[in-house]
């Protein structure tokens, strides 16, 4: 009789321990690693509505990617991480996704590779704003995938073909 006891304690804990997320498997990757989760939307800051990731971080383009074309390797992706290619809400541009070089895949809007800032803190941030970093210059990105060049202007699609050699970190 006790080991029925015994049998049906053990029976109960292992369904409430699963039930309950008990499940020790490899935790999740943290959001600053992947760039951002799900949820890609517009969101107001101070240069207006830009696209962010579901935990409000702005997201960027860099000039110097090409269309489907990240040119943002792993020093860059340390400062400029991956935006991850999942669910969007409110984005009007064409989305989709591309390979970084030797690193993981980033989202793209109207074929822009995007990718968040690490100095940006917190939601609405938009400290990357007109960077020049990493061959290019980096802006915020509207909810139609154009690059947003100044406060309170029109979201632009034009790209430099000048060189920036200024990495700064």
């Amino acid at each position: 009789m006790k080991i029925h006891a015994i049998l049906a304690v053990a029976a109960t804990a292992v369904l409430t321990l699963s039930a309950c997320g008990g499940n020790t498997a490899a935790p999740a990757a943290p959001p600053a690693a992947a760039g951002g989760a799900s949820g890609l939307h517009g969101a107001d800051t101070s240069l207006g509505r830009v696209l962010v990731d579901a935990s409000g971080r702005t997201l960027y383009l860099l000039t110097a990617d090409g269309r489907n074309r990240s040119t943002c390797s792993a020093s860059c992706l340390q400062f400029w991480p991956a935006v991850t290619p999942d669910a969007r809400h409110g984005v009007s541009g064409q989305f989709g996704a591309t390979a970084t070089p030797g690193g993981p895949m980033t989202a793209t809007v109207a074929g822009h590779p995007v990718y968040t800032f690490s100095q940006d803190h917190g939601p609405g941030d938009v400290n990357g704003e007109g960077l020049q970093e990493f061959g290019g210059t980096w802006y915020a990105v509207s909810v139609s995938g154009r690059a947003v060049t100044a406060p309170g202007s029109s979201p632009s699609t034009t790209q430099s073909s000048a060189p920036s050699y200024g990495h700064g970190y």
